[in-house]
């Protein structure tokens, strides 16, 4: 699956972090619902990161689809609520 971090740049992640990132994602959703400004800047953090480490970087060169768009690190809690959806930023 590739993930774009937006700002950021692309990751080829296996399907088999998606349970992982999903408890992560909901996590982030709890935050935001709570409208908790600093638990959100942590769970977004540890999200983002959980891309980045379970993720090869795909270069820049290599022009490929995403699968999933994520916010990138300096997204504000307003914008990122409007982007979730019934399943949080990653379905499933």
């Amino acid at each position: 699956m590739i993930i774009r971090i937006l700002g950021e740049g692309q990751y080829d992640v296996p399907d088999s972090a998606l349970n992982d990132l999903n408890a992560l994602d909901a996590e982030v959703q709890t935050a935001v619902d709570a409208g908790d400004q600093a638990a959100f800047r942590d769970r977004l953090g540890g999200l983002l990161d959980a891309v980045r480490e379970r993720g090869t970087g795909v270069p820049d060169d290599v022009l490929t689809a995403s699968n999933l768009v994520l916010p990138g690190p300096d997204s504000d809690l307003a914008d990122v609520a409007a982007l979730l959806g019934d399943e949080g930023l990653i379905p499933g």
